[in-house]
């Protein structure tokens, strides 16, 4: 990662600001979706914005790096302002989630992890229904995005998202 910056910023009082870039990426009824292995929620693939690139540029290479394919970055589906309490301190994220779609080579298997890789973490990718139902049940921050997962919005979406409170701004 020499040369490279990411987004994102610590403060003395326990505060993080971060931008990160998220894909849904769809097969066949299913959406992929990763952890890492000592986490025990999942989310949506993606990864944290570098100083200079485009947020679709992040996910491109992201999911080269996790993945290992190259995904076609589809619409914008939300712009988030995200605050959450993980670790001990307050986050504040600005997220950006896109439709992407992912190469028939990546594997896909309904029940089992489907891929596994080490970056800053030890990660793990499976493919799990695209039903409100199966999303409330693995539990996958933002909340939100398990409510819409049936309907996503025609047009982008502003929101901001504070641990479960939910304000629409457009």
């Amino acid at each position: 990662m020499a040369g490279r910056t990411r987004i994102r910023i610590k403060t003395k009082n326990k505060r993080i600001f971060q931008m990160r870039i998220a894909g849904l990426g769809f097969r066949d009824g299913y959406v992929l979706v990763h952890r890492a292995t000592d986490e025990a929620f999942w989310t949506f693939p993606g990864g944290r914005a570098e100083i200079g690139e485009t947020s679709e540029e992040t996910l491109r290479r992201e999911m080269v790096e996790e993945i290992g394919v190259e995904v076609t970055v589809g619409r914008l589906l939300w712009s988030v302002e995200n605050f959450f309490h993980y670790e001990d301190r307050d986050w504040h994220e600005l997220g950006y989630y896109y439709l992407m779609d992912i190469p028939e080579t990546f594997p896909f298997h309904p029940t089992e992890i489907v891929h596994r890789v080490k970056d800053e973490h030890d990660l793990e990718f499976k493919w799990v229904p695209a039903t409100v139902e199966a999303l409330r049940a693995l539990d996958i921050p933002p909340y939100f995005i398990a409510e819409e997962i049936e309907s996503l919005p025609v047009s982008p979406r502003h929101l901001v998202w504070r641990d479960g409170d939910l304000d629409l701004k457009s």
